[in-house]
């Protein structure tokens, strides 16, 4: 990589353009270890590197769920490459429990008071001033240009909603290490290709507050060289170790913990193309999926041996009935089994008001549920799977909030066209 010009350089990392890549940048992390916008500050050695592989690891988890974000790739073991963006000066910060500034500026709440919904808050970037909490209104009136994008009533939002959403899969993956994520603060930008706001800078642990188990006097994140009464070669080591614990946990966010499939029964091949749509939609939550062809009513004993075979390895499964006509398979099966069974008939137009019924009418002690479109019969078996499986969840966290940008994008182009 030929990164010739540098364009900007702050306390802890420095970008470069990318002459051979026009649109990207390389940010190169430093060994500096800043507090109180720099107030204190120290060299740490192999920082670099354990922020610059934290940010990595959780760039890529978001962008794997879905999220959009300007990190492109890790390109060395101090540096990654990313689009270039044109960054919105604002910070803002996600609370799950009350500590640190927030209590200071909100006499009488109680440290460990814990906001549901998450409490959100913004920041100005200004280190002159100490980065002043700013309102909604006063972005607003702010009036951000930026790579030719005003920042308004929609970018705000769609910056408000993402951070919470961000948030919440970080909260959900670190709880997979018995974790508990305490707050965050992001920065969004504005990709200077596609014009499009994405969550840009880092995250790393400079930009949280981690109690392994809940417990504050446990904490991993840069609080720990806040803390500090005097910085002593010891204290730095006591840093260094826990960002290095941070690095090698990161890691393993990126890991399932439970994962889990769903295997279609057909009652004929003449299904085959219904059944490949709710294939298709499990791949886009990664999820393994297994068509098998049987018939309930013709060769029960083979619909019970597949059952069986699927219930014996320990994988947690969840089975999607697609019988045309009258659906035997899904009662069956939900008769037979402890597993999930979801009834994904394919209706036709003729007879299917009559069919249905044969997945709706169960008799007692059965609970298949009936979902007629195969893409949401799918999004229904990750929504089970999700409760045990992190990566599935944030998939599902993700797409709930692309829809909503999307929205908020169509309606915000429609006004302008009428305008």
């Amino acid at each position: 990589i030929c990164a010739c010009q540098k364009l900007n350089e702050g306390k802890t990392k420095q970008i470069f353009e990318l002459v051979d890549e026009p649109g990207y940048v390389l940010v190169q992390s430093k060994d500096q270890i800043t507090a109180g916008n720099a107030v204190r500050k120290d060299q740490m050695e192999g920082k670099a590197a354990i922020a610059n592989k934290t940010t990595s690891c959780v760039f890529k988890l978001l962008q794997d769920a879905g999220f959009k974000t300007a990190f492109v790739r890790q390109h060395s073991e101090t540096a990654f490459v990313a689009s270039r963006c044109e960054m919105i000066p604002i910070e803002w910060v996600c609370r799950r429990i009350a500590t640190g500034s927030f209590l200071k500026r909100n006499p009488g709440v109680k440290e460990g008071y814990r906001f549901t919904p998450l409490k959100m808050e913004m920041f100005f970037k200004d280190d002159a001033n100490n980065d002043p909490q700013w309102s909604e209104e006063q972005l607003l009136a702010a009036g951000f240009e930026l790579a030719g994008l005003t920042i308004g009533r929609c970018e705000v939002d769609i910056m408000s909603k993402s951070t919470v959403a961000i948030f919440e899969v970080l909260e959900k993956a670190w709880a997979t290490q018995d974790c508990t994520l305490v707050d965050m603060k992001i920065e969004f930008g504005v990709n200077v290709t596609t014009k499009e706001i994405v969550l840009a800078d880092v995250i790393d642990n400079d930009s949280w507050r981690l109690w392994p188990a809940g417990d504050r006097s446990q904490q991993k994140d840069k609080q720990v060289y806040r803390d500090l009464k005097e910085v002593t070669p010891e204290a730095m080591q006591m840093v260094k170790r826990n960002f290095e614990w941070v690095a090698e946990r990161v890691k393993l966010l990126l890991e399932s913990q439970a994962k889990g499939r769903v295997v279609v029964l057909m009652g004929s091949t003449s299904d085959v193309a219904h059944c490949e749509k709710i294939r298709k939609a499990c791949g886009s939550y990664g999820i393994p999926c297994h068509l098998r062809v049987t018939s309930a009513h013709k060769g029960p004993d083979e619909t019970l041996r597949i059952k069986a075979e699927y219930e014996g390895d320990g994988i947690p499964t969840i089975f999607v009935a697609v019988a045309g006509r009258s659906n035997g398979l899904g009662p069956v099966m939900s008769g037979n089994t402890a597993y999930p069974v979801i009834n994904c008939p394919p209706i036709t137009p003729d007879w299917g008001a009559q069919d249905i019924w044969s997945s709706l009418r169960m008799p007692s002690g059965l609970g298949c549920s009936t979902v007629l479109s195969p893409e949401a019969a799918a999004q229904f078996a990750a929504q089970i799977l999700g409760l045990n499986d992190h990566l599935v969840w944030l998939k599902l966290r993700a797409s709930m909030l692309n829809t909503w940008i999307s929205l908020k994008q169509a309606d915000k182009k429609l006004q302008e066209c009428s305008l």
